[in-house]
């Protein structure tokens, strides 16, 4: 069998697990999040490092809708392997402790009542650790994506003594293994492929349809992000899309912060 062959099963085998030991976290964390975007408040994402990628896929991405709301900052992503926003200055900032409160996330609209949606394989590092604890203190509900078997293995790092695992309202597993990647080579301790991007992804994916199904079946006029390629529907359809997110997003600064 070649290693291509290796890692999709691998991945197969990962989504398997998502959809049948998954099920129910997944659906009660549609249900919190249907019933956040119906009372007017914002889905949260957050990710640092490689766990940002779903939160950059969650909207605004084809099928998507309003009502998320990406928490991305430059520092915690990288865009260079050892240049200029390198991943080991990443890295540094993901573990640096007070960063995400002091320096990012006080100074984004995420409020009582709304959720949190933390994605980080390994859930020991400062930025989803102070991301989750963030939003519990301002009274939100924190889902945590994560794998469960590393979070077996994993020792607190954070000064709070605890791991994402120990703050998230509630866990979807990604069913991926500590390790991360799934293709071993013979002789060799290493393997290769990672295999927690796709499943998170998946994850995702999973939350954005049942989500807006529910939402769909409640009478809310959805505002999807639509291809071009789809017939009747072009460029601006999309900016107005975009317009209605700016908008959400306004009203929701205006209820934290008043007029």
């Amino acid at each position: 069998m070649f290693a291509f062959e290796v890692y999709l099963e691998k991945i197969q085998s990962i989504l398997k697990k998502i959809k049948t030991e998954q099920r129910d976290n997944i659906l009660k964390a549609a249900n919190l999040m249907a019933d956040c975007i119906s009372k007017g408040g914002l889905v949260h994402m957050f990710g640092s490092g490689h766990s940002i990628i779903p939160v950059l896929d969650a909207f605004p991405r084809y099928g998507s809708f309003v009502g998320f709301n990406p928490l991305t900052d430059p520092r915690l992503m990288w865009f260079s392997p050892t240049g200029p926003a390198s991943a080991p200055g990443l890295l540094l900032i993901e573990r640096k402790e007070g960063y995400i409160e002091d320096g990012y996330l006080r100074y984004q609209p995420l409020a009582k009542e709304d959720v949190l949606v933390v994605y980080s394989h390994g859930g020991v590092n400062a930025a989803p650790v102070e991301a989750a604890l963030y939003g519990k203190k301002v009274g939100a509900s924190v889902i945590a994506v994560l794998s469960v078997q590393n979070q077996t293995l994993a020792v607190p790092t954070h000064s709070s003594g605890k791991k994402l695992s120990d703050i998230a309202d509630l866990i979807i597993d990604n069913c991926v293994p500590p390790e991360d990647a799934v293709v071993p080579l013979e002789g060799r301790k290493e393997r290769l492929a990672a295999s927690s991007t796709v499943a998170a992804v998946a994850i995702t994916m999973s939350l954005v349809a049942q989500t807006g199904s529910i939402l769909h079946q409640r009478g809310k006029d959805l505002k999807i992000f639509v291809s071009p390629n789809v017939e009747g529907f072009g460029v601006d359809y999309n900016i107005k899309i975009f317009d209605e997110h700016q908008k959400t997003m306004n009203e929701h600064y205006k209820r934290i912060y008043g007029e």
